[in-house]
């Protein structure tokens, strides 16, 4: 890493402090067409992204190509040339955190065999209802990142992909299923046909449900929708100072019902976004935003810190190397007490569409219902017909009856089945 160094180097010639973004990675993917495979890609790819800070001006570029790293650190030097000044409160000195990393599966192969078995696994367990497999796709990634910074930050930390999804139809009924780990063993490609081309089947013949307000069991799947749209930003100690938040002034207040609780966990066993710093290279640890319905936090990291008096919580993330740092979330759990939350008669919705509509400060929301059924005593009964569902998601926690005992990851949360009494369905 010789190199890094010299761009550290350079860099504190003409600024106060630099950071050097470096990610070095192989993926490969495989489409399906129905039961063929369309498409199969294998791409080794690797980025540079620079971010420089002079006296409160935050300047930064990137590029594909390492070799070109002086004309990127111009680039990134002239760019905070250009920015508005800003309180800032220093980049993270280096720790003694241990290089290991979290989640990372040394005997996993990114090879376009390994793609070529998860689909015809998948495709195996679709093949258990009679629908009709539309689309699937198969990945695997490997990646290397390293962080490094003018104040001896020099880590390096090591992650592995796996994820399968597949789309089904029978007659006008869709079905979709998907599933996603750092490593091939904590994935069921199986399951994931299967449970496709079951919802696919099982929402064909639905029932029309008439007008009024229900009680409801959302899937990890519909809930993330809701969660991730409007409930998580609220949580941003950018969007807070910013007054771009529901919570701006309920520090400490209850803000869900008393058995909900959500925290940031980087540090959860096998989950999928376990990391021991962030970012930027702060050491990451837990942060408890909601616990039994009481608000105690926002995440932070450190651009908004400094400029609020605030420290980073260990929240920045990035979206890949062209990217700059932001507030985010590694494992973000939704807990609680747990039970049984399908015995008596509801309406079990299995993913919802329209979910970006929702207002991000009203929390208001109106939604499609896809693959909804009417469950009772722990099965599936009727189909449910196209019907929208309407409500609030502030005040929707609020109503919270119970959490499943199981939770899933959906991207980056961790959540359970949740029972809501009282939303609104319009139907016929």
């Amino acid at each position: 890493m010789a190199w890094i160094d010299q761009i550290l180097q350079e860099a504190e010639k003409a600024v106060d402090e630099a950071e050097v973004y470096y990610v070095t990675g192989t993926t490969v993917s495989a489409d399906l067409k129905k039961e063929k495979v369309n498409l199969a890609t294998t791409s080794r790819d690797c980025g540079l992204g620079i971010r420089t800070i002079h006296e409160g001006r935050i300047g930064s570029s990137s590029t594909n190509n390492p070799d070109q790293w002086r004309k990127c650190l111009d680039a990134a030097i002239a760019s905070g040339k250009l920015a508005t000044p800003q309180k800032w409160d220093g980049l993270p000195d280096a720790e003694k955190i241990p290089q290991r990393s979290l989640t990372f599966d040394p005997s996993m192969k990114v090879e376009p065999e390994i793609a070529r078995d998860l689909l015809e696994t998948m495709i195996g367990g679709a093949k258990k209802h009679p629908a009709e497999i539309t689309s699937g796709s198969a990945g695997l990634s490997s990646a290397e990142v390293t962080l490094a910074n003018s104040r001896g930050i020099l880590y390096t930390d090591r992650h592995t992909g796996v994820s399968v999804s597949l789309e089904a139809i029978s007659g006008q009924s869709t079905g979709y299923e998907f599933d996603h780990a750092w490593s091939i063993d904590r994935i069921d490609p199986e399951n994931v046909g299967e449970r496709a081309t079951f919802y696919a089947c099982g929402s064909a013949g639905g029932e029309d449900i008439p007008t009024g307000d229900y009680d409801l069991l959302l899937s990890p799947l519909a809930y993330a929708e809701l969660l991730g749209n409007v409930f998580v930003p609220a949580l941003s100690g950018r969007n807070v100072h910013a007054g771009r938040s529901r919570f701006g002034e309920s520090l400490g207040e209850p803000v869900a019902d008393t058995r909900i609780s959500m925290y940031d966990d980087p540090h959860l066993p096998g989950a999928n976004g376990s990391v021991l710093w962030d970012a930027e290279g702060t050491r990451t640890k837990r942060t408890d935003f909601i616990r039994n319905g009481i608000l105690e936090s926002f995440a932070y990291d450190i651009k908004t810190g400094s400029r609020f008096g605030k420290k980073s919580t260990g929240n920045a993330v990035r979206n890949g190397f062209g990217g700059l740092p932001a507030i985010g979330h590694h494992n973000f759990v939704v807990d609680g007490k747990r039970g049984t939350v399908d015995d008596e008669r509801v309406v079990f919705v299995h993913n919802v569409v329209g979910a970006h509509t929702a207002n991000p400060m009203s929390g208001e929301f109106s939604v499609e219902l896809s693959n909804a059924f009417w469950m009772e005593g722990g099965e599936f009964r009727k189909p449910v017909r196209s019907a929208m569902l309407s409500g609030n998601v502030f005040d929707m926690h609020r109503s919270v009856s119970g959490l499943s005992k199981e939770s899933r990851s959906v991207g980056s949360l961790i959540l359970p089945s949740i029972k809501i009494n009282n939303l609104h369905i319009i139907g016929k």
